[in-house]
């Protein structure tokens, strides 16, 4: 009898190691176009420049010479060449003076934004997040609107600031998770003219990839109103995580309005009963966040006093910060550390 070659597990194997290939195949083209892509504009803004350094820009055609530029490529070499798009080829060159320091991992599209980018510690951050997180350029775009570098960049002194431009992000402990403040503006709630705690839970799972965005890196989504049962009495905890890089259970407690010192006690509850009933070998030591609208710190200060468990207190907003505020604050503080 002949042999159904589709329920052969080894056919079957080689289809799915095919389809592997396949794939691995099609995005070794698409790194590689993209690639040469940038290469390519960096190689035009390099001659773009060069003939301006000569003197050549001043003497022959002014301040117009990138809509010049532009009409002109486009008439010969058709599209890609609109006056925004030489702008910033010859940017590209400008702020990349050397070649070999294109990642190679980032279509020009990335470039694009980073180049709106004038500050370099800010700029080198979001290339190092694309790369190590893998965003694309919806991804970016959202970090740098809702001001990611500073956000993380002002919890920390001006030596882990730098290291922060320099590496990226580097989860090794619990406060490398934390936010100030989170960005929930994703989640349509800012033109209700009421809301309530369920629903900015609700909300936040219903757009799980833009909070698992905002949360950061390592965050695995176990689920919401997680019941525990102790002595006959169920608690429910808002939101459960898994963080795959610091290998512990996160529980996040969202609270509408001002943190109370209660919050801090039941949050602390917990994490007693995660640490001992939820835990298995190869757990650390679960964390807790509580999250709301804002907090009173000296109530926080007396609240948080002699507990051990890891337990965070931090702030969201439902709208986009201020950039011109959030970046005088951030220069400040550099200079202080200076």
């Amino acid at each position: 009898m002949a042999t159904n070659l589709s329920e052969n597990s080894q056919y079957n194997s080689l289809i799915t190691t095919i389809g592997e290939v396949l794939e691995q195949g099609k995005a070794y083209v698409l790194q590689t176009v993209n690639q040469g892509i940038v290469q390519t504009y960096w190689a035009i803004g390099k001659h773009i420049v060069e003939f301006e350094q000569a003197g050549n820009e001043k003497a022959e055609y002014g301040s117009d010479m990138l809509n010049r530029l532009s009409n002109d490529l486009t008439a010969r070499y058709g599209k890609g060449f609109s006056r925004a798009n030489v702008f910033y080829i010859r940017k590209l060159y400008m702020t990349y003076p050397k070649v070999q320091t294109l990642s190679k991992l980032l279509s020009w599209s990335h470039f694009v934004e980073l180049l709106k980018l004038d500050d370099p510690l800010e700029r080198s951050f979001y290339q190092k997040e694309c790369e190590n997180a893998h965003w694309g350029v919806r991804e970016l775009k959202r970090q740098m609107k809702s001001m990611l570098f500073q956000r993380l960049a002002l919890s920390k002194n001006k030596d882990e600031v730098l290291k922060l431009a320099q590496d990226g992000q580097i989860i090794e402990k619990p406060e490398d998770i934390l936010k100030e403040p989170y960005i929930f503006e994703f989640t349509g709630l800012p033109q209700l003219p009421v809301y309530q705690e369920g629903d900015l839970e609700a909300a936040l799972v219903e757009n799980l990839s833009q909070f698992l965005l905002e949360l950061g890196k390592g965050f695995a989504y176990i689920g919401r109103q997680q019941n525990i049962n102790i002595a006959g009495r169920n608690y429910k905890i808002d939101l459960v995580f898994y963080h795959r890089i610091l290998k512990c259970f996160v529980l996040i407690d969202l609270k509408k309005g001002e943190i109370q010192h209660e919050d801090i006690g039941q949050m602390n509850f917990y994490l007693n009963y995660y640490r001992e009933e939820m835990n298995t070998q190869g757990d650390n030591e679960p964390i807790g966040i509580v999250l709301g609208n804002y907090q009173d710190k000296l109530v926080m200060q007396y609240a948080m006093q002699n507990i051990s468990n890891q337990l965070f207190v931090s702030q969201y907003q439902l709208y986009l910060p201020n950039r011109e505020q959030l970046e005088n604050e951030f220069h400040r503080f550099l200079q202080s550390e200076e």
